[in-house]
């Protein structure tokens, strides 16, 4: 969540990065939030000042016991009791001020970098990359017209070749479980695994310490990384203990540093992971969801660094720059966008989605976003590092990247690489798939 500091300080670069990121009501929200602040500073004050008086009071009545004026030393004893009283209220007004704070900060969304564009949709965000063209500050999603032909004659799409060869079942899937749950079979599974250990190898390669998490969270970690508690209606909820399937192997890792202070040598941290991944997908329907396109189970593996503000941005480049490699290593068309302050998520400061073409499908697919959320997460998780300089504490950066998710890298692999023959299999995962085509 945003500090105070920030708020307080600098109230008008807030509120216009709230109203870039189409944030109703946000000057009443801020301003909601200095008028508790400013409750809770008085209430402070207040007590501050009475428990200095007390303390006088107190050496007061030992003087006057010693001389005898008993009286007198009542007097003063009464005095203090009722200022005992008032504190308590002081205190009970400072407790509530600081939970309405936290519960009003929560509602309130990170604010974007000046970098971020204008917009309100994704029609909106900027096309920064492509290997299809050269790109320009014109090129928006909204304008794109650059897609690739790759000289497929009626390109089957993933779900029917899935069915073809035989590598995924939708259907029983939907028998197990239920829609959203596919069984993965043959070569459709080995492709699933050989994509898994080769991103897991070049997350490695690329100086990431492996992680393997649990995929069940309790709601202090939910909270800490900010899907708790806007967004506890996408989660799969376990009521009996209170814990929370994990959207993203983000919300394990990423709390990992939750209330710890890290020395500033330790930074960057360069954690990966790969996890399944639950979402309960609410409100999705139609066309987009088809086959491997939006699903309730996914295998992802994650990146995810925990840095020194001074350097974050440098870090995000090179998270941008390792998800762009592996596109490059399995061969797929890909632009990377730039998301415009509407578009962008509840909690980053600034976000780019790695997108692949399905010739197949006609459309562009989502398979990667890699944000950094700026001292957002790290004020909510009490994440911090003590500078070597003068041994101060400050916040830490979070950042984090899918790198990658595979349901719709795997529908554009299935895709893109249909031939007469079959299905040929990209040259960097064939020592991990062990066969070179699906036939």
């Amino acid at each position: 969540m945003l500090t105070l500091k920030l708020i307080t300080e600098e109230t008008d670069r807030v509120i216009s990065g709230l109203k870039k990121k189409h944030f109703e009501g946000a000057k009443e929200a801020i301003e909601e939030v200095l008028v508790v602040d400013k409750r809770r500073r008085e209430a402070q004050q207040q007590l501050d000042k009475n428990l200095s008086e007390a303390k006088k009071m107190a050496a007061q009545i030992g003087g006057l016991m010693k001389e005898g004026k008993i009286e007198d030393a009542n007097t003063i004893k009464q005095q203090v009791a009722q200022i005992k009283e008032i504190n308590k209220q002081l205190e009970d007004t400072m407790n509530l001020s600081q939970e309405e704070m936290n519960r009003l900060l929560c509602q309130i969304p990170n604010i974007p970098y000046d970098e971020v564009p204008e917009g309100t949709t994704a029609e909106d965000n900027r096309v920064v990359k492509s290997n299809l063209k050269e790109c320009d500050e014109n090129d928006t999603v909204g304008n794109w017209s650059v897609n690739p032909h790759l000289g497929l004659e009626n390109p089957l799409p993933h779900w029917e070749l899935a069915k073809k060869y035989n590598l995924i079942d939708f259907d029983l899937g939907v028998k197990i479980t239920g829609a959203g749950f596919p069984v993965y079979i043959g070569k459709g599974a080995r492709l699933q695994r050989a994509l898994i250990n080769f991103f897991l190898d070049e997350a490695r390669k690329n100086g990431y310490t492996e992680i393997m998490p649990p995929t069940v969270v309790n709601a202090a970690s939910g909270y800490g990384t900010g899907q708790l508690p806007d967004k506890e209606g996408q989660m799969y909820h376990c009521t009996v203990d209170d814990f929370y399937l994990i959207p993203t192997a983000e919300v394990p890792v990423t709390n990992i540093y939750r209330d710890v202070i890290l020395d500033e040598a330790q930074l960057p941290i360069k954690n990966c992971a790969y996890t399944e991944c639950f979402r309960r997908e609410a409100g999705s329907y139609g066309k987009d969801v088809r086959g491997l396109n939006r699903l309730h189970e996914f295998s992802k593996i994650e990146i995810v660094r925990i840095d020194k503000p001074e350097h974050s941005k440098e870090s995000h480049q090179e998270m941008l720059a390792h998800v762009e490699g592996l596109l490059k290593k399995i061969e797929l068309p890909y632009r990377i966008l730039l998301l415009c302050g509407g578009d962008q998520s509840f909690t980053s400061s600034i976000c780019y989605d790695f997108e692949v073409y399905s010739e197949a499908q006609g459309r562009w697919l989502e398979v990667s976003s890699v944000s950094n959320f700026d001292t957002y997460q790290a004020n909510r998780l009490k994440c911090r590092y003590r500078r070597a300089d003068n041994k101060k504490t400050e916040l830490c950066h979070t950042l984090n990247g899918s790198a990658l998710a595979l349901p719709r890298i795997v529908a554009a692999l299935l895709e893109n690489n249909q031939t007469e023959q079959g299905i040929k299999i990209p040259a960097a995962l064939v020592p991990y798939t062990g066969f070179d085509i699906i036939d």
